[in-house]
């Protein structure tokens, strides 16, 4: 599989959006293999965590969010769930699950349902341990702001819009990770 052959066949005519996404990824790449080659006692599947994380966000064309040169119909917080679809369709259901999950820190039914958010009512965790490595560096790197990786207090503020059960996840991967 090559992911940027993937993203360019969703990306390809919109090069700003394109640019944005891929350094994002490359960003999110980098830091959960970090995490990877200095956790082996988690035997990390590293080519899997290469070509999932990097198309972790392949869905945020779908959805409206022009700062970020998205103009899709669906609210942003669908990219996830969207994204996974879209993996699913192409074959790639292990590479899906980590488009699906990697959201906030996770979002659980119950937040889901709670803050009447636009999404399927399920679990959307993190459960492989790749899922979570992957959900895990994504939280260090926004998409407007590409030069510059988040504190570990950005990100809990980031993650605490999809509910305090995630804020909690994303502390407890912090001890396990740094």
């Amino acid at each position: 599989m090559d992911p940027l052959q993937i993203i360019d066949t969703y990306y390809g005519n919109n090069e700003a959006l394109r640019e944005i996404l891929v350094r994002h990824s490359r960003s999110v790449t980098a830091k959960a293999l970090d995490v990877a080659r200095r956790h082996p006692e988690l035997g990390l599947d590293e080519q899997f965590i290469s070509e999932a994380a990097m198309l972790h966000d392949i869905g945020i064309f779908l959805t409206d969010a022009p700062s970020i040169h998205c103009h899709g119909s669906n609210p942003y917080i669908c990219h996830g769930y969207l994204g996974a679809d879209l993996m699913r369709s192409l074959g790639y259901p292990r590479h899906a699950l980590v488009c699906e999950r990697h959201t906030g820190a996770g979002i659980s039914l119950k937040s889901i349902i709670d803050g009447n958010l636009p999404l399927p009512h399920r679990d959307m965790l993190p459960v492989s341990k790749e899922e979570i490595v992957i959900c895990y560096a994504d939280k260090f790197y926004s998409k407007t702001d590409l030069m510059h990786e988040k504190s570990v207090e950005r990100a809990l503020k980031s993650i605490s819009r999809y509910g305090n059960d995630g804020v909690e996840r994303f502390k407890s991967w912090c001890t396990m990770f740094m």
